[in-house]
């Protein structure tokens, strides 16, 4: 039986896949790939890879297609990953232990690291960023309802000890991208909820939330120590909480305009 299956979901991921596999390089059983039709050489590039590439719409809520490369998989584990992680050389090994040790546990919390701005964030809460990514197949899966959510694993779940790397902006406009794809998710969920667009309303996303976030961030978990770029993380981090409420308030001050 195969050890470990690679699943990802990937949309013109040409800068960042390849580095992606290459530090999967003599650790996966097989590579599957579902693809949102990516118009750039993404495929081509897992092709060198010999991955299982299924080619689907991109949809927005890419989770749905993480889950479907979840549910192809055909190794014991699955190790899913996200085209802008590369795992680190101790990780690599940790993992390959794991998997060969016979424990019991049926999925394993991962320490991530996430570059901003020119470097790993180590304090605003940012790390270690556990986010639970190895888990037995048929144990776990994604709930694909929200595009922040964790793996659901059913059983015993552990954790490891090296870094997963996030590089998930390599640039600010990158980060400002993400921005707004985010704070229009979140503005979904608060229509979703029918959220009230009173007065107080107003002051809880506007001010209270925002405010709570950045002291939460940059002061009690020390975002300072990272500098300018802890400090607008902390900063936009919080924004997004006012974004979402207008972009929210927007949409429903104009019926008429084209959904989110």
């Amino acid at each position: 039986m195969l050890k470990l299956s690679v699943v990802l979901a990937t949309f013109n991921e040409e800068e960042n896949i390849g580095k992606c596999l290459e530090s999967c390089r003599g650790l996966a059983s097989e590579i599957v790939v579902v693809d949102g039709s990516s118009t750039d050489s993404t495929r081509e590039i897992l092709k060198k890879y010999d991955a299982r590439v299924l080619v689907r719409d991109n949809l927005r809520n890419f989770h749905i297609n993480k889950q479907l490369a979840i549910e192809n998989a055909r190794a014991e584990w699955i190790l899913q990953l996200d085209a802008d992680e590369a795992l680190s050389p101790k990780l690599k090994e940790e993992i390959k232990s794991v998997i060969d040790s016979g424990k019991d546990a049926d999925g394993y919390w991962i320490p991530r690291k996430n570059y901003f701005l020119g470097r790993f964030l180590k304090k605003g809460g940012q790390y270690p960023d556990y986010t639970l990514r190895l888990y037995r197949r048929g144990k776990g899966m994604l709930p694909a309802k929200n595009v922040h959510e964790q793996a659901v694993v059913s059983g015993k779940t552990a954790s490891l000890k090296n870094d997963l790397l996030h590089y998930s902006y390599p640039d600010f406009a990158h980060y400002l991208e993400h921005f707004n794809r985010y704070t229009d998710f979140l503005a979904e969920e608060l229509e979703e909820q029918k959220a009230s667009l009173t007065l107080a309303g107003a002051i809880d996303y506007l001010i209270l939330k925002p405010k709570l976030w950045f002291i939460k961030t940059y002061f009690r978990h020390k975002g300072y120590a990272d500098g300018l770029p802890g400090f607008t993380f902390s900063l936009f981090s919080a924004l997004r909480y006012p974004v979402a409420y207008i972009k929210y308030w927007e949409k429903k001050k104009s019926p008429g305009k084209e959904r989110l």
